[in-house]
């Protein structure tokens, strides 16, 4: 590809962004968001990457491969993540009354009031959203969205490439 003509492209791509350009900008800047008011109430050591765990979370606690299926992360990947969230106080493992051999991965006090406090902000961006749209746009376009996201097939293994 000629240098004109990647100028061309990349020109061309900032002036009209396709799909994977405006899905990408769309992640990145809700996520950036969301952890800076979360940073703005005391979680200033959370990471977007800890989101694959802390929004799919229960309360009462939910298995690493429920959380991996959930996040569309795999095994590994989601257990450096856990492992990580455990350092920071956010969750413990513990194990699964239902099946003692399995484990549970559960939110301690830390990790129930930062879960509460972004449930609180994305409910917040989502009425500013709202806001800024109109309600009714807001809501077809989430409704579009997920439409368009349950008709991608499904990409099995890890999310991050």
């Amino acid at each position: 590809m000629s240098r004109s003509t990647q100028q061309d492209r990349s020109t061309r791509k900032e002036l009209d962004p396709d799909l994977g350009i405006l899905a990408v900008q769309f992640a990145a800047g809700l996520q950036r968001e969301l952890f800076r008011r979360a940073a703005e109430d005391g979680f200033d050591d959370a990471r977007p990457r800890h989101g694959a765990v802390l929004a799919y979370l229960d309360a009462d606690g939910t298995r690493p491969g429920e959380l991996a299926r959930l996040a569309g992360r795999n095994k590994q990947t989601m257990g450096a993540i856990i492992d990580e969230l455990e350092r920071l106080g956010y969750v413990r493992r513990t194990p699964d009354p239902a099946d003692r051999r399995a484990k549970l991965v559960v939110p301690t006090e830390r990790g129930l009031r930062f879960m509460a406090v972004t449930d609180g902000i994305v409910e917040a961006i989502e009425r500013e959203l709202g806001d800024a749209l109109g309600q009714d746009r807001y809501r077809e376009f989430r409704g579009a969205l997920r439409a368009a996201v349950t008709a991608l097939p499904e990409a099995g293994g890890d999310a991050e490439g």
